[in-house]
């Protein structure tokens, strides 16, 4: 890697933090933006690193094709771009931060992936596994690139990383000593095109894991259950709905651990700080990953009393007149967004829409059953899930055309008792920059009523 000259494509957090990387190791690189506006200026200002950098911005140029061996993708940029394809096909190695990070990194990983679920039980693995080594980071795509921390981690580091189905595009040599598949279902269609290519990214989490390793895979997954029978890791299986004979499981209000023929409970979920049965679910995932690393059972169940529930999922905001705000912001794809709706104990008032990922919205419209009592649409997706509602006799729905004059609306239609849950089932993107953004709007909507 030290004679190699690497190309750096994006120059958002994810690309700064790999040409960061580059520069402490002293190898070359050059950073490429398709933004031909981007402000060259104000980012060596901001990124003394960048001072003396060769920045190139706009449509690509011939003459970094035959400039460039190892070009390192954000995980925004499609793997299947003309100029990436051309620089594949000219021999370039295609990689990607978390790959970048690896290689040039130390230390043992636990790498968690699945459609849901993967920021709370990425915290909730690194609160536990901050408890047991000195040196934990927890990184990717929680929103702390691992490239940010790969320069100084030695070989005692820990690093705990949620990782994506687009930064899994891009691994080649990627070996955490942990992996975890939480789950997989429809998500980011229209960057994979296919379900058999979204399943296939998320499961190439362990291409590269040895006898020596582990799998942490979801025994309630049809997929993941055949997927296990084919790795040559040992795997460790979780369930929130049967009990196993061998793995981590929730049932009758506790999270147990069967393992050598004998079942321990981990914890009463009465003792935990997160709410549903798709958190008792992530909670006995952090179980099963952290006890592979070694960590007691004793240190396990200590971390999960203490954790707290992740900002924008499910989050806790505020109450006015018994009506309480929740913001699920990070529901960003129906799956998630019917964990939210299960995990309500009130009557509610649903917000929902957003970017349009191909999805369709016909589980989560049929998961209202009972709670959910009106739905406000917002964004790009708001008539396509309307007519879905209406075709499953779903009709107390009402239109907005601001985030701020939904929350209004839920309030407006609220009784005491009622609770106003944002979960949108769709990316944020139409509208706003992130779901963090999305989800800091709400809370603060919400309060504005309270106060």
């Amino acid at each position: 890697m030290a004679k190699k000259n690497y190309l750096v494509v994006g120059a958002g957090i994810s690309g700064i933090a790999a040409t960061r990387l580059l520069w402490r190791k002293e190898l070359p690189y050059t950073l490429y933006d398709g933004n031909e506006n981007l402000d060259t200026d104000a980012l060596r200002t901001k990124h003394a690193h960048l001072k003396d950098a060769e920045i190139v911005c706009g449509a690509f140029p011939d003459g970094l094709y035959d400039n460039t061996d190892i070009c390192v993708l954000s995980p925004g940029v499609p793997t299947d771009l003309p100029f990436v394809n051309e620089l594949r096909e000219r021999g370039v190695v295609i990689s990607g931060e978390i790959e970048l990070a690896y290689r040039l990194g130390k230390g043992r990983v636990a790498a968690i992936t699945g459609t849901n679920g993967k920021t709370t039980t990425t915290s909730l693995v690194g609160e536990i596994m901050s408890m047991a080594f000195a040196d934990t980071r927890v990184v990717g795509n929680i929103g702390i690139p691992y490239t940010s921390v790969a320069a100084d981690t030695t070989d005692e580091s820990v690093i705990v990383a949620e990782i994506s189905s687009f930064q899994l595009e891009t691994i080649s040599t990627f070996a955490p000593h942990v992996s975890a598949i939480l789950n997989i279902t429809p998500d980011h269609l229209d960057r994979h095109h296919s379900m058999e290519n979204y399943i296939r990214a998320k499961e190439s989490i362990t291409d590269y894991q040895g006898v020596e390793d582990f799998c942490v895979l979801n025994y309630d997954d049809i997929e993941l259950r055949r997927f296990g029978g084919t790795l040559s890791c040992e795997v460790i299986w979780f369930s929130s709905s049967q009990q196993l004979e061998a793995g981590v499981y929730y049932q009758d209000g506790a999270i147990w651990q069967a393992k050598d023929g004998e079942t321990v409970k981990v914890i009463d979920v009465k003792d935990l700080q997160i709410l549903g049965v798709h958190n008792y679910e992530n909670a006995a995932a952090a179980t099963a990953i952290c006890h592979a690393f070694g960590i007691s059972l004793d240190l396990i169940r200590k971390g999960l009393r203490e954790f707290v529930a992740v900002a924008h999922r499910i989050e806790y905001i505020c109450e006015k007149n018994n009506v309480k705000f929740y913001n699920d912001s990070k529901g960003t794809n129906p799956d998630a967004a019917i964990k939210a709706v299960q995990a309500m104990e009130r009557p509610t008032l649903l917000i929902g829409g957003g970017y349009d990922k191909d999805a369709s919205y016909d589980e989560w419209i049929a998961s209202f059953g009972g709670t959910i009592k009106h739905l406000v649409l917002i964004g790009a997706t708001k008539d396509k899930i309307a007519e879905c509602a209406r075709r499953h006799g779903f009709t107390d729905l009402t239109m907005a055309e601001t985030l701020e004059d939904a929350v209004n609306i839920c309030y407006e239609k609220s009784e005491p008792g009622d609770a106003v849950l944002l979960s949108p089932a769709c990316a944020s993107w139409d509208m706003f920059k992130n779901y963090e953004e999305r989800g800091r709007l709400f809370a603060q909507y919400a309060k504005n009523l309270a106060e």
